[in-house]
């Protein structure tokens, strides 16, 4: 059933859709005057919501953000050490 109200949305797209897609607000309408927030500020509020939410729960998540580059180094530095230790015991 579908009743007579509406709702205000706001629809956030993320730039970098491995995390999510897009991020769904659904505004609480109040009575008039209650809030003085414009069009950009609610849009505003969103998007730090969605920061928020990415900062304190995907990037916590597996290895932290590093170049590739270290992780390249880092394998080599103990492959190296690796066959160094081998070729000392052997």
């Amino acid at each position: 059933m579908v009743k007579g109200v509406t709702r205000r949305v706001v629809v956030i797209k993320s730039p970098d859709k491995d995390i999510f897609d897009e991020a769904i607000f659904i505004v609480r309408e109040g009575p008039p005057g209650a809030s003085d927030m414009r069009g950009g500020d609610v849009i505003l509020q969103a998007q730090l919501a969605a920061d928020s939410y990415i900062r304190d729960n995907i990037e916590r998540r597996g290895l932290p953000r590093l170049p590739a580059l270290v992780y390249v180094a880092a394998g080599a530095l103990l492959s190296g050490l690796g066959m160094l230790v081998y070729r000392l015991l052997t």
